[in-house]
């Protein structure tokens, strides 16, 4: 994926978050592309029912699926390793 793709698929998926889960309290362009979305040190404040939804989202925007609880854990750190698997697995 070119930079500008990158670019733009990661500032697609943060707004995608951020209407998923009706964030007005953050700019998307405050969010980091590789700060952790879940955790203590999360800019968003997400807890785990926000990852269900973000999940929900994903596969209805993009077609991708998340199964596997260990391997959510790992794809939704961050908006870099979102759109990594997007990137790979995407089927819209």
């Amino acid at each position: 994926m070119n930079t500008n793709a990158g670019n733009e698929l990661n500032n697609e998926i943060k707004l995608l978050i951020m209407e998923a889960l009706t964030i007005n309290e953050v700019a998307p362009e405050e969010v980091g592309d590789d700060d952790s979305l879940f955790g203590q040190d999360n800019v968003l404040g997400l807890d785990s029912i926000d990852a269900l939804e973000i999940v929900m989202a994903l596969q209805e925007k993009y077609g991708v699926r998340i199964d596997d609880k260990n391997q959510s854990r790992f794809i939704l750190r961050s908006i870099s390793t979102i759109a990594e698997f997007i990137g790979k697995n995407r089927t819209r």
